[in-house]
């Protein structure tokens, strides 16, 4: 392939619209996020509240703008500042949930059509990361923990908000704080956060900006995919716990807890020596 042509192609890549197509497949994910956490129950909670529906799945679709607002002091309201948004944010909602014979929902979950909704979805996330950053280096410019911590709520806010979002429909789960098990999408945003970071704002990444932007969106469709059809859910985990092992104690309890082991291993062996020679010795004494 020319390189030219692959420049050209990534230039157009950065510069694309998101409106309203890639912003449809975003709705799309979010609502089918929310039925499918509602499980057997969405049926009966989006008759009985559908208030409650729409307020939650408008809640985790801006979840990104809204929390970067929260954090940044910036009007939180300015999320739902585009009518054009607001409304087809709430038709995708509408189809996913009340279409006839639940005909919308099925589509959407069939699997050739969901790939391409994902693709679709992984491209505006990097796009939100990289505005993210944008936006945050702009009113910091020397601070990288606030850009990395906007372009990371930009790119998955749905799932930092979860626990509010879910007390929106009535449900408290504080175990499902993102801090606690961070999900793949969290840790790919820190992590292209951090490179979009190194491409702006130092010298250590040579390359034109539109093709770093082009290989992180490359590198989140990849493990998408790879989600989706492998089952490859988080390919950091084997380095997360390399990385624990080494760094945070983990090689150092194991071998405390061979110690151990050892040591009450010898004290067991030790005790029962002990026990068996004062048997024989009160078996002697019987004797005598």
């Amino acid at each position: 392939m020319d390189p030219m042509i692959f420049l050209e192609f990534s230039n157009e890549l950065t510069q694309m619209k998101m409106f309203p197509y890639f912003d449809t497949a975003h709705f799309i994910v979010t609502c089918l996020y929310l039925r499918d956490d509602l499980s057997t129950g969405h049926h009966a909670f989006s008759r009985k509240h559908p208030f409650a529906c729409w307020i939650s799945c408008m809640f985790a679709a801006f979840a990104g703008n809204i929390l970067s607002g929260f954090l940044l002091g910036e009007p939180i309201m300015d999320a739902f500042k585009s009518t054009n948004h607001v409304i087809l944010g709430t038709a995708v909602w509408y189809l996913i949930f009340y279409s006839p014979f639940d005909i919308v929902y099925k589509i959407c979950k069939f699997l050739p059509l969901k790939i391409a909704i994902s693709i679709m979805k992984e491209v505006i996330r990097c796009k939100k990361i990289n505005d993210g950053v944008g936006h945050a280096s702009h009113l910091y410019p020397n601070s990288f923990l606030i850009m990395i911590i906007i372009g990371t709520v930009k790119g998955n806010g749905a799932s930092l908000v979860k626990v509010i979002e879910r007390c929106l429909r009535g449900v408290w789960t504080p175990n499902a704080i993102e801090f606690l098990q961070p999900s793949f999408a969290t840790k790919a945003s820190i992590g292209a956060s951090i490179i979009f970071i190194l491409d702006k704002k130092t010298d250590w990444i040579s390359a034109p900006h539109s093709l770093v932007y082009l290989g992180i969106v490359i590198f989140f469709v990849y493990f998408k995919l790879s989600s989706m059809l492998l089952g490859i859910h988080d390919p950091f985990l084997p380095f997360e716990n390399l990385f624990c092992a080494l760094f945070f104690g983990g090689i150092w309890d194991t071998i405390a807890n061979f110690i151990n082991a050892r040591n009450s291993g010898e004290n067991g062996v030790s005790k029962v020596d002990l026990n068996a020679r004062n048997g024989k010795s009160e078996i002697n004494k019987k004797k005598d």
